[in-house]
């Protein structure tokens, strides 16, 4: 090899140590220029995980679309991507550095300490309750969103066995399996939920061999919670008799993975929040650090998507309504947790 080539090898080496060893991508124009910027760090799911990395990213592109901000991006490859993902933005100083997912809830508060000055957006963690100054947390109820996947489930199920696959075990997909399973309970009490972990959020084949054993032992629909995961799910449904085996998705519609396949997905507007608070400090000058922004059915934030009634028949679409307006009425707590579960009685 010519030392010319070498020279290249060399220099392309460095400019990835240079970026925290990870991906990244940008729309806008140069870094700030006086305007509006943005920074979003995704976790190890990556920007096109087709669940809540690509969602925020979705906000991210309204806000260049609609505030004319500045907006990059940064892929975690690993863990230890985090921390020198939010410095280089931090660096850089954009108004607001996002971190999506409660992976970052060691390095968002590590960071926000070095840069006092830095505004730091943290989705899906309110870091224990203790929230700096400068870091707004984004939270959803997901129990509430998937209480209603659990009511799809529950009453469409022909084999009276549900499945739920989760990603990392963690108090927030405990929220998903939780609410899910109460909503099966209050539409079904007869049907059966197996739940199973990936202990991951990007190993597909291990989705996909968990959804398999699933639908083998006569499990005829799965919702998961389990980020890139989800894509083994979608694999393998579609290898099965339509109208007999589903799968429901989570985050986005997922409907297009598995068009056939798909009864619902839970739409988490991750993209509406990033959004809104990006707004309101542009245009108000408003920034809700030391806060956590909480959102749920009332906010219309985890919701089924648009696309459910094509395969949900009506008067299922009608219950789920109604089981909606009962949560958002207050009559029916959606448990998160399995101590709140066990006291639940459907």
């Amino acid at each position: 090899m010519s030392k010319k080539a070498w020279g290249i090898m060399f220099l392309c080496a460095m400019l990835v140590l240079a970026t925290g060893c990870a991906a990244g991508g940008n729309q806008g124009g140069g870094e700030n220029e006086g305007g509006f910027s943005a920074g979003l760090v995704t976790d190890t799911g990556g920007i096109n995980d087709e669940s809540f990395n690509e969602t925020a990213w979705a906000g991210m592109k309204k806000a260049k679309k609609e505030l004319d901000a500045d907006i990059k991006y940064l892929e975690s490859k690993r863990d230890d991507d985090y921390n020198p993902n939010l410095t280089k933005f931090s660096r850089e100083k954009r108004n607001i550095v996002w971190g999506v997912g409660f992976k970052f809830n060691k390095a968002i508060p590590e960071i926000a300490k070095q840069f006092p000055d830095q505004k730091f957006g943290i989705v899906d963690d309110n870091l224990g309750g203790k929230i700096p100054d400068n870091v707004v947390s984004v939270t959803f109820k997901e129990e509430e969103g998937s209480f209603l996947m659990g009511v799809i489930a529950g009453s469409m199920t022909k084999t009276d066995k549900v499945g739920f696959i989760g990603g990392i075990t963690s108090p927030l997909i405990k929220k998903f399996e939780y609410g899910f399973r109460a909503g099966v309970k209050a539409a079904n009490p007869k049907a059966k939920v197996t739940v199973a972990y990936a202990e991951s959020f990007k190993d597909v084949a291990k989705g996909r061999s968990l959804a398999a054993n699933m639908y083998n032992d006569g499990t005829d629909i799965i919702f998961h919670a389990a980020g890139g995961v989800g894509k083994g799910l979608f694999d393998e449904v579609k290898t099965r008799e339509k109208g007999k085996y589903w799968a429901i998705g989570v985050d986005m519609d997922q409907s297009g993975l598995a068009p056939d396949h798909t009864l619902s997905s839970l739409v988490k507007r991750v993209d509406v929040a990033v959004f809104d608070i990006m707004k309101d400090m542009k245009e108000n000058d408003k920034f809700p650090g030391g806060k956590e922004v909480e959102l749920g059915l009332k906010e219309d934030a985890v919701v089924p998507a648009k696309t459910t009634s094509k395969h949900v028949p009506e008067n299922v679409m009608k219950k789920v309504d109604e089981y909606k307006q009962k949560i958002v009425d207050g009559e029916i707590k959606v448990p998160s947790t399995e101590k709140e579960f066990k006291k639940y009685k459907g």
